[in-house]
């Protein structure tokens, strides 16, 4: 039997949080890739060099970042053509309903607010994985847009 392998993509400036997400995912029962970027001008580098290659399965994507924010990288991958349909799932510290809100219009697929626990983190992780699976990738209807552990 072929596992899914998710191949994954973490946009985030926190280096301690970068090191609990491989390690969230290194003790899953899912197996996957991780590419780490830094920086929204990393992101955007990362995914222009992409151009001719297959792309990762799925972005997580911290909102708060130095040189260019999640929601301005957000808002450019989704003007262009070959990354409209890219997924995207938010993951921030934050929770607050009017960025929630401008995430899902904007076209993110999920929304993950970092949980502190480790446990959690792991549940999460894998939660948004076979959700978006499960959802081809897509955008849920709203009700389903935020995960929880």
């Amino acid at each position: 039997m072929n596992q899914q392998i998710y191949n994954i993509l973490l946009a985030d400036d926190d280096d301690d949080d970068c090191s609990f997400f491989e390690e969230a995912l290194d003790e899953l029962s899912l197996a996957t890739t991780l590419v780490t970027v830094n920086d929204g001008v990393q992101l955007m580098n990362f995914l222009g060099e992409k151009s001719g290659e297959p792309l990762p399965d799925v972005l997580f994507l911290d909102l708060n970042m130095p040189k260019k924010n999640g929601s301005e990288c957000l808002t450019e991958i989704r003007q262009i053509e070959r990354l409209k349909d890219f997924p995207i799932i938010i993951f921030s510290t934050s929770l607050d309903t009017k960025i929630v809100d401008v995430t899902y219009d904007m076209g993110a697929t999920f929304y993950i607010r970092k949980p502190g626990d480790f446990s959690k983190l792991k549940t999460v992780i894998e939660n948004a994985l076979i959700a978006a699976s499960k959802n081809n990738f897509k955008q849920p209807e709203r009700a389903h847009y935020i995960i929880q552990p």
